[in-house]
């Protein structure tokens, strides 16, 4: 079994991700902002049924001291951590770059690059002081260079993350550690539902195409999650929405219709 440390998992693809590898007997760290968001993601966890185990740490990961504390609490509760996933983020995407205010712009720079930063350092540092382990950066939109509407900052934090994740893969070549990246595709989040409420117009004109691409984190996660524990190979790259899978949705008559994701949101 597998002793996890996931980032940004009281919410979103973070928590889907821990209740899969929970689901599976691993024992999973989950972090968050606050302590009552850690424990409340917890007990919503273990009120599902037996499974592996839970631990929590509040985290602010823009502060690199508090990822190397988040690296010592984790090896002094399990021994070692096997694997690591810089998931925190954040998203503001429904206003141009010009208009984007100065808070949301620090907001999605210091947690997007700087949390995945000091998180693989403290985690590479850790893993090879302890002879191994892996690491896996969450990356999103923009991370593939293509400019979206409203989302130049943000897409700009992930496409340097991109960038960040293959100069590590670069550095730590030949050493016990194994980096790779996760796309997970367009995810109905928390953070998603709020940027919706902020600009109705936009979804509601891009209803039909949203269904289309986007999933539910707790349908993604499994895949997800079976992929990282298969992984063996230093630089791996895990999609979930590829060019074949969304090509096939798109030539699948009705799909959108079928596919109604926005529905439970009442979008």
């Amino acid at each position: 079994m597998k002793n996890v440390v996931i980032t940004g998992s009281t919410k979103g693809v973070g928590l889907a991700l821990a209740r899969e590898f929970r689901r599976r007997d691993h024992t999973v760290v989950l972090t968050g902002r606050s302590a009552d968001t850690v424990a409340a993601a917890i007990a919503a966890l273990e009120a599902e049924g037996p499974g592996g185990r839970l631990l929590g740490r509040a985290v602010d990961v823009t502060d690199p001291a508090a990822s190397a504390d988040l690296w010592e609490y984790a090896v002094g509760e399990l021994g070692r951590v096997d694997l690591w996933i810089n998931n925190a983020g954040v998203a503001h995407t429904t206003a141009p770059i010009v208009d984007t205010t100065a808070d949301d712009v620090r907001a999605m720079v210091t947690t997007n690059m700087l949390g995945t930063v000091f998180g693989s350092q403290s985690a590479a540092r850790g893993m090879l002081a302890q002879g191994g382990g892996q690491i896996f950066n969450v990356l999103g939109g923009g991370s593939d260079g293509r400019i979206r509407p409203n989302m130049g900052v943000y897409g700009s934090t992930k496409r340097g993350l991109d960038m960040f994740t293959a100069a590590l893969v670069k550095e730590l070549a030949g050493s016990p550690v194994r980096v790779g990246q996760i796309r997970p595709g367009i995810l109905i989040t928390d953070g998603w539902q709020r940027e919706a409420a902020a600009a109705p117009e936009q979804v509601s004109s891009q209803r039909k195409m949203l269904n289309i691409l986007c999933d539910h984190p707790e349908d993604v996660a499994p895949y997800l999650v079976d992929r990282m524990l298969a992984s063996t190979k230093h630089g791996d790259a895990i999609a979930w929405l590829t060019t074949g899978r969304i090509t096939k949705r798109f030539m699948t008559p009705g799909y959108a219709r079928k596919h109604d994701v926005l529905a439970r949101y009442g979008l």
